[in-house]
């Protein structure tokens, strides 16, 4: 057998058996994520609750400030950048940090790896969101926002997680590193999809971890769209197909404007923006 197949296979039985070891949100993320589908709560008290962490009380203020929300006026207290915010999009800033809390590791090839899996994913997040918002820009109304996307983009390739926590296990047998990185490619998405139904994720969220990385196209606009429109262009997909051919059918949709959308001046400004939301 060989080590892919015996990876794989052991994956397989845990997953059957119910014992892979699936991450899971630190208990502030899931108190929040409770706390802002509760129709009773009020902004000072999801504030209280973020005030007990440092770095996330530091990110909601970078948000609430961005030039993506837009505002002129600065905020100066948590308070205030909460109000600003808003109850959904907290909860997905919450998850998202949290997520990249979960990518640790002892070994060195594997703290390489996940370093490599958080970057590539970051990119897509920023790459994804800023397509997002130029379609957006035309129209009155649309099928995807920015907190949800926001989400989507940060836990797309989660299933890759779990993939590199068993190697570490077993790095006499599974210690190389084009074959790990084979597996994630080969692997992940259904680990992905398996975790954020752990998570009790949207079947929306669900559908991005196990669908974005194959080039079926989707029925109606929706957030797989943007995610497999950024993994393209960043050449991150496991279909190799060269991109400007890749990206047409996402042109003939009205998805982007063209298959080089991403040098326009306008991408170009809101992408960065958008990755200074994550640093």
């Amino acid at each position: 057998m060989s080590n892919e197949n015996a990876l794989l296979s052991l994956l397989i039985e845990k997953i059957q058996n119910d014992t892979l070891v699936l991450p899971s949100l630190p208990e502030i993320a899931l108190r929040i994520r409770k706390m802002a589908e509760d129709p009773q709560v009020n902004l000072n008290q999801m504030a209280d609750i973020i005030s007990h962490d440092p770095a996330m009380s530091a990110r909601m203020m970078k948000i609430a400030n961005s030039a993506f929300l837009g505002r002129s006026v600065h905020v100066n207290s948590l308070h205030q950048a909460v109000t600003r915010i808003g109850l959904r999009y907290i909860k997905n800033i919450v998850t998202a940090m949290a997520v990249e809390q979960l990518f640790v590791s002892h070994s060195s090839l594997i703290k390489g790896l996940m370093g490599k899996v958080w970057h590539d994913t970051l990119e897509v997040a920023a790459t994804a969101l800023a397509a997002m918002q130029l379609y957006n820009s035309n129209l009155k109304s649309s099928p995807v926002n920015f907190d949800t996307m926001t989400l989507a983009g940060l836990i797309h390739n989660i299933g890759a997680l779990p993939i590199l926590t068993e190697a570490e296990k077993h790095l006499d047998q599974f210690g190389d590193k084009a074959f790990i990185e084979h597996c994630i490619e080969d692997l992940a998405s259904n680990i992905g999809g398996s975790i954020l139904r752990k998570w009790e994720f949207p079947e929306e969220l669900v559908a991005v971890a196990e669908k974005w990385n194959n080039q079926q196209p989707s029925d109606k606009v929706c957030y797989i769209d943007f995610i497999r429109i950024a993994a393209i262009q960043k050449g991150y997909c496991k279909d190799k197909t060269e991109p400007r051919i890749a990206l047409k059918p996402y042109v003939e949709r009205g998805l982007i404007t063209g298959v080089d959308f991403h040098r326009s001046p306008e991408f170009v400004a809101s992408y960065h923006d958008m990755k200074q939301l994550f640093v």
